[in-house]
């Protein structure tokens, strides 16, 4: 599976499980100048922006370690722009989902790590 196609099935599978926790899905693939948000979702007083990190295992390293802080950077950029566009009372916050998926592996045996205020 090509990286994109990748991207797009760990965004999807992380939202199946989002909802499956409760949370109310608002948007994907927003993009700005900035970057792109892989998820938008409501938790309870929170508007949620969500980066997906979708990976084999973590032998090179922690999927979330690859939400350095110039990622962030773009990511908040982008989630201003958002917020600038879609009036809300919500307080934002930013999380990271990381999956992982190894070859072969059926969905219902992915890994999934939610880690709620990630920066």
């Amino acid at each position: 599976m090509d990286k994109k196609l990748r991207g797009s099935a760990g965004e999807a599978h992380a939202l199946k499980w989002l909802k499956k926790k409760g949370y109310a899905p608002v948007g994907m693939g927003y993009r700005s100048r900035y970057g792109e948000i892989d998820l938008i979702v409501k938790d309870r007083q929170y508007i949620v922006f969500v980066e997906v990190k979708l990976r084999k295992d973590s032998r090179f390293a922690e999927a979330r370690e690859f939400v350095h802080a110039a990622k962030q950077g773009r990511i908040l950029k982008t989630a201003q722009q958002y917020l600038a566009e879609h009036e809300t009372n919500l307080q934002p916050r930013f999380d990271v989902i990381e999956i992982y998926a190894p070859e072969g592996a059926r969905e219902k045996d992915y890994i999934v790590n939610h880690i709620e205020n990630a920066f």
